[in-house]
């Protein structure tokens, strides 16, 4: 489901373990993968679905995000994107089939396509109509979603972040909203889904594409555990942190010095120390707390750092133990040094 240090270059690089949970990677940013080009070894990219030798199986399920700027696309795609699905920003119309068809062509690879189309692209909109009669005469199972909201909260939406409405030009907020509406009217009327969020916060929008969207697979949450030194400072991006300096150093135990928290025998030194264990199962069983309650509130993933003086002994033993845990109970995890070899 990424950049822990901002001082990369200084020191070796991370050392990433995947434990048996799976893997994870770091929330995305706004960007999202960019749209096919629309010539191809200098020949035009056609826009039918060539499905010659393709298992009908094979063609991607797809699902087209769109309606009223501000109420919500982006959201709606991080959603499902964080259920599995490529989505694509801002594609022209005319070239969703040919996104489709580089889909089915992927063996099995992209089986989920979600193409947000918005008014961003209305030099292309009048496509829309075309490319939609085309997907369903070569049967693509597709779904429209509209994002709506009412003119006083999107006003209030756009005020907030001291943005212009992309169709307002030199007139007011209000202005673009209604000519945004006659635009997309039609497209409303024939969404499978109109989700309005007027009243929706982030985390109610979220729930309500999870109920559409994830079926009998719930989302789930994705951690990344991260051992570290706290004399190299605390990362940057981590939501939890635990200090186990409350615990003896190995790094003062001759024989065990040159080692890290790998080796078993730091391992078992470390957990043999009074409230290692007890630490462990408590800071495991808040955990679970934590993570029901990120999972109602939207969040997907999340960094739980683990630090000790050097990142090299207690955080090292104490993470593996802790990513364990997290991996038997069906969480996905990885497992980060950030600062082991450092030294």
């Amino acid at each position: 489901m990424t950049e822990h240090d901002h001082r990369e270059e200084q020191r070796p690089a991370e050392e990433v373990r995947p434990t048996p949970g799976g893997p994870a990677h770091e929330e995305t940013g706004e960007e999202r993968p960019r749209q096919p080009a629309g010539q191809e070894n200098g020949a035009q990219v056609g826009t039918g679905i060539e499905t010659a030798g393709v298992p009908e199986a094979a063609i991607p399920e797809l699902v087209i995000i769109s309606g009223m700027s501000g109420a919500g696309r982006s959201t709606a795609a991080k959603c499902l994107e964080d259920l599995g699905w490529f989505v694509v920003d801002n594609l022209p119309p005319a070239l969703i089939p040919t996104m489709v068809e580089l889909g089915a062509r992927s063996q099995g690879n992209v089986a989920r396509i979600a193409v947000v189309v918005d008014v961003r692209g209305r030099r292309f909109f009048d496509n829309l109509r075309e490319s939609l009669a085309d997907l369903e005469a070569k049967n693509v199972t597709r779904r429209i979603v509209f994002l709506e909201s009412s003119d006083d909260a999107l006003v209030r939406r756009f005020e907030s972040v001291r943005r212009p409405h992309p169709l307002q030009g030199d007139g007011r907020i209000v202005d673009g909203i209604a000519a945004e509406r006659e635009l997309l009217r039609e497209l409303r009327g024939d969404a499978d889904l109109v989700i309005d969020t007027s009243s929706l916060n982030v985390h109610e929008l979220r729930a309500k594409m999870d109920a559409q969207f994830a079926g009998e697979d719930k989302p789930e949450l994705r951690a990344t555990v991260m051992s570290f030194g706290f004399k190299y400072g605390l990362p940057v991006d981590a939501d939890l942190v635990a200090d186990m300096r409350f615990l003896p150093n190995p790094h003062w135990v001759p024989e065990l010095r040159p080692y890290t928290g790998l080796n078993e025998e730091v391992a078992a030194y470390v957990f043999n120390q009074p409230g290692a264990k007890e630490f462990l199962d408590r800071y495991a069983e808040l955990l679970r707390l934590i993570a029901a309650g990120y999972r109602r509130e939207g969040k997907r993933y999340v960094t739980i750092a683990i630090g000790c003086t050097g990142g090299k002994h207690r955080s090292v033993a104490t993470s593996e133990k802790l990513a364990a845990r997290l991996a038997a109970e069906g969480v996905e995890t990885v497992v980060v040094h950030r600062d082991m070899g450092r030294e």
